[in-house]
């Protein structure tokens, strides 16, 4: 089964999902109702999510001007893979991190945080916007932002689920009784975690996959997903803390967390992540061989980081 398959087959459940949460609540009509919201959200999202989300994070956005060196390399690293030059965004917080937004390759954005750009090599950050680059691409950010779209509808209509059955009595509760109220509203919130979940795993294997072709070195989006996940540890994100929906929209998750939270993470264990993108890498040069220069020049000159900003 094709990650794409995959997708649409959970999709189509998480809607599923919301579609059945309306039919307990009010029945038929409770239905049709759910499908107005569904699809209400789902094109407010496809039009306005992006900024939002931007906005969200007081992103900035930068021009060759303010940022000369990484909006280049963000250019460069379209031009290779082939798509329009996104807006570039950078965002004021000292957690290295990275994400990307927009409905299409069109209308996308890629938004680093400073704390990527003073943390992380030259290399290290290519590699990083090119994944970024490659959800672009895949049309991932408009999956993940319907998903989360509907996935926060679900949550909302399930809390709403206990005011609305009390407030209608014993009579049209479509099957739904003080049980399956409160089954309701724990469940549904947590089926909808899961199915986001899986969707948001699947995405980011095939990105980091895509991205490492894009820029040419697995190895550089390897060594940029361990840094970065040994600095989240240490180091806050207050705005991703105050927005967890968006947390599955990074490159590697900015909420802290362990035990039993790492289980339910909206992306994959960095290790695996890891180690398929090592498998990728070609083998090493022969002794005396002139190293591979990767798409910015012979020898692939390692410049310190933290240049950016």
């Amino acid at each position: 089964m094709t990650s794409y398959l995959r997708t649409s087959i959970l999709l189509a459940g998480l809607t599923a999902l919301f579609l059945a949460i309306g039919y307990a609540i009010g029945g038929e009509t409770g239905t049709v109702i759910a499908f107005g919201i569904a699809l209400a959200t789902n094109l407010f999202a496809f039009w306005n999510s992006g900024d939002m989300v931007l906005r969200m994070h007081g992103a900035r956005e930068v021009d060759e001007r303010a940022a000369p060196r990484f909006y280049r390399m963000v250019r460069e690293l379209a031009a290779r893979a082939e798509m329009p030059m996104p807006r570039v965004f950078i965002i004021d917080t000292p957690q290295p991190n990275a994400f990307a937004t927009g409905r299409d390759p069109d209308h996308a954005a890629v938004a680093a945080t400073t704390g990527l750009l003073e943390r992380l090599s030259e290399e290290e950050v290519a590699g990083v916007m090119a994944h970024e680059l490659a959800h672009v691409k895949n049309r991932d950010t408009l999956i993940m932002t319907v998903t989360a779209t509907i996935a926060g509808a679900i949550s909302m209509l399930a809390n709403f689920a206990f005011l609305f059955s009390a407030g209608r009595g014993d009579e049209n509760r479509g099957g739904l009784g003080p049980l399956g109220t409160i089954l309701i509203m724990i469940l549904a919130p947590f089926a909808a975690m899961l199915v986001q979940m899986a969707i948001s795993r699947t995405r980011e294997y095939e990105a980091d996959r895509i991205g490492a072709a894009i820029c040419g070195r697995p190895g550089w989006l390897a060594n940029a997903l361990e840094a970065i996940h040994r600095s989240v540890t240490r180091i806050d994100n207050p705005t991703a803390e105050r927005n967890p929906a968006t947390a599955h929209m990074f490159i590697i998750n900015p909420l802290h967390g362990g035990g039993i939270g790492r289980l339910f993470s909206t992306h994959p264990p960095v290790e695996e992540r890891v180690r398929r993108l090592r498998a990728l890498a070609p083998p090493s040069p022969a002794a005396g061989a002139r190293p591979h220069g990767g798409p910015w020049g012979a020898g692939s000159r390692r410049r310190p980081p933290g240049p950016w900003a």
